[in-house]
């Protein structure tokens, strides 16, 4: 077991899990809700507990794929939705992984490693490989100031002109602004980005 494998799966056997809303991130709700194409290959990186695969799984998108390091949160889901197909849970560190999806969810993958210029540039450029020919990144950014220095408390921030930095190479940024619909806990801290691949 790899040590990133290890810290998670402790967190998840410790409860340690302040990430875990519960249910759908509203934001992402509200756009799966548009999306006509069920067909789409979709993919949930770091994706936990997944609500928003079990959501957009029962509203008719079959081709969902939930990646996750750690196997805790994936035996849990498919405890939770049996019916969700088990070759599309997969277990594995998401910089080794190899695939290709017309959409790839954010939502709390991105804050949850540490924060050095190496890694959010290795995670663009990751995204950017894992996406067919214009395919879409859409999902959610915290945008509370990342502390200089600081490598331990996630969820780890940063603001909109940095995170720019790191997807103007490979993405065509269609939105990228303060999101309007976040959950109250969340409200004034978020942002919401739909980028396209160049």
């Amino acid at each position: 077991m790899s040590n990133q494998q290890a810290y998670w799966s402790n967190r998840y056997e410790e409860g340690m899990t302040g990430w875990d809303i519960g249910y759908p991130s509203t934001p992402l709700k509200i756009y799966f809700d548009q999306l006509k194409d069920k067909s789409l290959k979709i993919l949930i990186p770091g994706a936990g507990n997944a609500y928003e695969a079990e959501y957009l799984f029962l509203n008719g998108f079959q081709n969902v794929y939930i990646l996750d390091i750690s196997q805790i949160p994936l035996k849990a889901f498919q405890k939770r939705v049996p019916d969700f197909p088990k070759k599309q849970l997969i277990q594995a560190n998401f910089f080794d992984y190899e695939g290709q999806f017309d959409l790839i969810i954010e939502q709390t993958f991105f804050c949850s490693f540490v924060p050095t210029k190496d890694n959010r540039l290795a995670y663009a450029k990751q995204m950017h490989q894992l996406l067919y020919p214009q395919g879409k990144l859409v999902g959610l950014w915290f945008k509370h100031p990342l502390i200089p220095g600081e490598m331990e408390k996630r969820p780890f921030g940063g603001d909109m002109v940095e995170y720019k930095s790191y997807f103007d190479p490979f993405f065509k940024i269609k939105v990228f602004e303060d999101c309007y619909n976040s959950i109250p806990p969340r409200q004034g801290n978020e942002l919401f980005a739909i980028m396209s691949k160049k």
